[in-house]
């Protein structure tokens, strides 16, 4: 090779902005969580190769998004690009009424409220979670268990593609 001469560090090197901080398993979180790649004919894993579940957790509002929620939708989008095993990302949440409803009405009421700086500073990081999963580099898929209404509606058309249940719903 030309470059044989060259002295190269061959160890991979993370690429990683985010730690564990924005994820989580009791509600109100966002849930993050790598599950291997099935081979639909023979049933096994395909090593080596996995997708990223990114699971909005907040059931009891209908998994509408905190602050702290967008935070981890936005980590976990940029951690599955830079993951050299994930092939594709899963957009979801738990249950089965709702993938997500929007943004929080109670912490809009609780803290937004009468804060128009405030509430500037948490549009500009939706838009940054809208940006993430556009931006992402594998394809992100929603799948879609329930109603999809409002910034839910916003962040599920920002994906590549959506899969819905039977008793999806959709709305604005």
């Amino acid at each position: 090779m030309l470059l044989d001469w060259f002295i190269r560090d061959n160890e991979e090197k993370s690429h990683q902005l985010f730690g564990d901080e924005h994820f989580g398993t009791e509600p109100p979180c966002t849930m993050y969580e790598k599950k291997p790649l099935i081979n639909p004919e023979t049933g096994e894993e395909v090593e080596g190769l996995y997708t990223a579940w990114i699971t909005l957790n907040n059931p009891a509002q209908y998994n509408s998004y905190t602050t702290q929620m967008i935070k981890g939708v936005i980590a976990g989008m940029h951690r599955a690009s830079m993951d050299r095993e994930v092939v594709a990302i899963i957009f979801t949440a738990v249950g089965d009424r709702a993938f997500c409803t929007g943004g929080n009405t109670k912490e809009y009421a609780e803290y937004y409220t009468l804060r128009p700086l405030e509430y500037v500073q948490y549009m500009d990081l939706f838009s940054g979670m809208i940006d993430a999963i556009l931006k992402a580099r594998k394809p992100v898929i929603c799948r879609c268990n329930g109603m999809r209404i409002a910034g839910g509606q916003e962040i599920g058309q920002a994906c590549d593609f959506t899969v819905a249940a039977d008793t999806a719903a959709f709305g604005q």
